[in-house]
This record gives C-alpha cells, sequence and structure tokens, in this order.
C-alpha cells in the first residue's frame, strides 16, 4: 500500500472516531408503538472495546437497565451469569426480532439488524413488545434534576393542584 494512502486512512480512521466518541450518558428507551417504557438508564456500547465487553462481568442486570450496542447483528451470552431478553432494530428503530429469556451460553443474530439491546429477562413479555414496533431514545433525566423539578410535598390540610 502506498505510504501516502496509509496515513491519509490512519488520519481519517482517527478523526472519524473522535467524531463518533461513546457517550455515557445513559438513555431512556420507550416503545412508541404500545406507549411503555422499556428501560430509564440504557448504556450505549459504541466503541469497539464497549461493544466487545458488552454485558460481561455483571452479576445481574437490574429493572429499568439495559446495554444498546450498535452497530451490531449478533451476540452471545458465553461466560455470562444470567439470562436477557434481546431486541434486535434496524436503522429506523424498528423491532426486527425478538427474544426472550437468551440463557447463558447461546448464540443469537439477526442479518437485517443494525443495532441489539440488551434488557433484563421477562422485559419483553411485561412491556408487550412485539415486531414491528418503533422504539425512541431520549437523555435519561438525571436523578438530581428530577428531584429539582417536582413541587415540594404539601403539608397535611393542604390542597395541592396540578
Amino acid at each position: 500500500m502506498n505510504p501516502f494512502r496509509w496515513i491519509a486512512l490512519g488520519l481519517r480512521n482517527r478523526l472519524a472516531s473522535r467524531r463518533h466518541a461513546p457517550r455515557n450518558i445513559p438513555l431512556r428507551v420507550t416503545n412508541v408503538t404500545r406507549s411503555t417504557l422499556l428501560a430509564t438508564s440504557m448504556e450505549v456500547a459504541e466503541s469497539s472495546a464497549k461493544r466487545n465487553k458488552g454485558l460481561l462481568g455483571r452479576k445481574c442486570l437490574a429493572p429499568g437497565e439495559g446495554l444498546w450496542i450498535r452497530p451490531c447483528e449478533a451476540v452471545h451470552t458465553f461466560w455470562m451469569r444470567f439470562s436477557i431478553d434481546l431486541i434486535y432494530l434496524d436503522r429506523k428503530n424498528r423491532i426486527r426480532k425478538l427474544v426472550s429469556a437468551v440463557p447463558p451460553w447461546r448464540l443469537s443474530g439477526c442479518l437485517r439488524a443494525h443495532s441489539v439491546l440488551e434488557l433484563p429477562s421477562g422485559t419483553i413479555r411485561e412491556t408487550r413488545t412485539q415486531l414491528g414496533d418503533t422504539l425512541e431514545f431520549s437523555n435519561a433525566p438525571a436523578p438530581d434534576s428530577a428531584m429539582e423539578s417536582s413541587p415540594p410535598p404539601a403539608k397535611s390540610g393542604e390542597e395541592v393542584s396540578l
């Protein structure tokens, strides 16, 4: 390969990785079709290192938590300690495949998918999520800001108007 081309490709890759720096901001995931909340604290795995690690090393996944792996067409649950639900999404965040309660030591994939949500086992059933539903991602409110925006508690015998 031409050395100048090699240098140019290296610079382009370096700049592209800065442009798409992984976010550490948790996301809120809503099923717009069914008006249900899937996750209140979804982590995003966009870097190669985060995608490779995934949920490995965790003892469990609490309700409301999850991991959005993008881009991704297949996952494994080797060396995991708990079952998970998988939701495969296309580029428009429409559900292409659902897999419930995937136990450790399994493989799962969907070639039409662009990304995968890993959620606590039972989330798909509890939210009645189905193929073709559309999901929406938004920034999860910080715990401190949620407290600041709520009105102060009412004193006993006092009316509260909303």
